[in-house]
């Protein structure tokens, strides 16, 4: 036993295709680079707006280097601007440049005395690169670092493009671990002696930032126009202009000409330009000195979202229809779209891709599933209407006769003193008459189930000309009053397999429509032959016959060719349609010759079921 889908289970498994479809793939790279995508753009919609923590870019621009020997002359610019500086000197300062490598003894010494005057420092470090991922530190001239600490620079781009969107707070190599050049920053800045950690945060000077250990402690940076970061070009310090701009601040000192920087990442905010790394360190540092944090929601929070909205989307189309359920899926979609802004004015960052795609998929698979289950119960509620006012058609017109008959006779019987072999006469043809119209209903309402494809055969072995014989009696009256012939060549021995009843009915169908069609005084045929392979039964008239056009459409329901029409003939256009189902569900087919003025000759085609 077949258990039938309703339209409620039909949403829901629709609604849990939609949810595994969409977080198999919120796996993929396509996901990645969507969530990519969107935190970028909701950066560009509501861009980050805080209050000044002190931080200035230092800039080694390109006068500066033009001005100081270009790459060469970078120890030596930096040694003047922090003689300079001693003068207004600063909270903090972080240097982000290759100092891995000794260089001119005179100036390497004079920069070593800069260090050591300078409070605060923090010098990058990056990791050395082997085949196996790392192999140690690349850090500063022993001598530079004597009285500073070390922080490493390196940034994360991507997955996926080459856009930065957070840098990691703790690098391990060679069994060293080394704080991002901004996290030490923030380490002296909050006057804290070390920055304490867990395998979940990390704790400086009592501020404490959520990241996971196992997870590279991600730092996600809230990026600030870079038009509105402080920053004084070196070239200008050395000219001792703009020192008190730098007095008490957190400077972060690094290479923004762009001929000699190499770590330019793009950010979400930087448009076509690359960001220098240093820039990128400073954007950092204000990131968490602000305690302007972002963090990442882990995945069970996308999943549950993901199926919150399915679930929604087959309750809408469930229990609501039309316009409704479509604004309200549209509602939905909406609020799918604004969930990641929701979370990111909160702080969180949420994949986005699995509940959005949960939500496309949910609405339209339910939306398109509910247009066309409305369109298939419309085409059958028709299809039902057609079908009963066509039985409808077909109880006017075929027990006019009988009734009109019943009537008259018994009108007779009242009116009139009539003799008692009449008065007998006219009740056996009442009688007869009632048992016709009983035998019509029956044989309708199996019409009605042929029609809706429910009616098995009620086969039975019979002579046809015992059919033909009954079709004639009935057909006489209507043949007489046109002066009608009416011939049958049946073979009497002819014995055929078929619903009796059925049967007889196509044949009377097409007996009366010839004598309906046909001038006065002709002639009827009715003829039957057997072969190998079936019965031919064939009606032959001499009416007024049809073009090939009309006999085309002539088993379309309620077609009637224009001369039918013209003949005042009365018709509903159904009965050829019913004779055609009639001997297609026994297997056949009806075959037609026609010509205008020629006459016409029906012919049914049964299969070989003779006995």
């Amino acid at each position: 036993m077949t258990r039938r889908i309703t339209p409620g289970l039909a949403y829901g498994l629709l609604a849990a295709g939609a949810a595994l479809v969409s977080l198999l793939v919120s796996w993929t790279a396509l996901a990645a680079q969507f969530d990519n995508n969107v935190y970028d753009f909701i950066f560009r919609v509501r861009p980050t707006v805080r209050a000044d923590v002190g931080a200035v870019l230092l800039a080694l621009d390109e006068r500066t280097m033009q001005r100081n020997g270009g790459i060469g002359g970078m120890r030596r610019a930096l040694t003047k601007a922090l003689e300079q500086m001693s003068q207004a000197p600063p909270r903090v300062v972080a240097v982000d440049l290759t100092l891995t490598d000794p260089g001119n003894d005179a100036e390497d010494k004079a920069l070593q005395a800069a260090f050591a005057k300078t409070q605060g420092l923090v010098l990058g470090c990056e990791m050395e690169p082997d085949a196996g991922g790392c192999s140690g530190w690349q850090d500063p001239v022993e001598g530079f670092r004597l009285r500073a600490a070390l922080g490493h620079v390196h940034a994360l781009a991507g997955p996926n493009d080459e856009i930065n969107r957070r840098v990691t707070l703790e690098r391990a190599c060679g069994r060293e671990r080394r704080w991002a050049l901004s996290l030490e920053a923030l380490r002296i800045f909050r006057h804290a002696d070390v920055i304490e950690s867990s395998p979940t945060d990390i704790s400086v000077g009592g501020f404490t930032i959520q990241s996971r250990w196992d997870a590279g402690r991600p730092l996600w940076v809230r990026y600030r126009d870079a038009a509105k970061v402080t920053r004084v070009s070196m070239d200008e310090i050395i000219a001792g202009r703009g020192l008190e701009r730098l007095r008490g601040r957190v400077v972060f000192v690094g290479v923004t000409a762009q001929s000699a920087v190499k770590d330019r990442l793009f950010t979400p905010l930087s448009g076509g330009l690359p960001m220098p790394g240093v820039e990128i360190h400073l954007q950092a540092f204000e990131t968490m000195a602000a305690a302007d944090l972002l963090y990442e929601m882990g995945p069970l929070v996308p999943l549950l979202l993901a199926l919150l909205v399915v679930a929604l989307s087959a309750v809408i189309f469930t229990f609501l229809r039309g316009w409704i359920a479509i604004v309200s899926g549209g509602v939905l979609l909406l609020l799918a779209h604004l969930a990641p802004f929701v979370f990111f004015t909160q702080g969180l960052i949420l994949d986005a891709f699995a509940p959005v795609a949960a939500s496309w998929l949910g609405v339209l698979g339910c939306a398109s599933f509910q247009y066309f289950y409305v369109r298939r119960r419309l085409t059958v509620s028709e299809a039902t209407t057609a079908r009963y006012q066509q039985a409808f058609h077909f109880v006017a017109h075929e027990m006019r006769t009988p009734l009109t008959a019943i009537q008259g006779s018994s009108e007779l019987m009242t009116r009139y003193n009539l003799p008692e072999l009449k008065r007998k006469e006219l009740g056996q043809m009442i009688n007869s008459e009632s048992k016709r119209l009983a035998k019509m209903i029956t044989t309708f309402l199996d019409v009605e189930k042929l029609e809706a494809g429910q009616l098995e055969l009620r086969r039975a072995v019979f002579a046809l000309q015992e059919v033909v014989d009954t079709c004639y009696q009935r057909a006489m009256p209507l043949a007489e009053r046109k002066q009608i012939r009416i011939t049958s060549e049946v073979p009497e021995d002819l014995v055929i397999n078929a619903d009796r009843e059925l049967l007889e009915y196509a044949i009377y169908n097409l007996m009366t429509n010839a004598v309906k069609y046909s001038a006065p005084e002709t002639d009827v045929l009715i003829s039957a032959a057997q072969s190998p392979a079936g019965v031919t039964i064939s009606v032959r008239d001499h009416g007024m016959g049809m073009d090939a056009g009309e006999v085309k459409n002539l088993f379309r329901k309620f077609y009637r060719t224009r001369k039918a029409e013209q003949s005042g003939e009365v018709g509903t256009g159904i009965g050829l349609s019913i004779v055609q189902q009639i001997i297609v569900l026994h297997g056949g087919h009806v075959e037609v010759e026609s010509a205008p003025g020629a006459g016409s000759t029906f012919t049914v085609v049964l299969p070989a079921t003779l006995h």
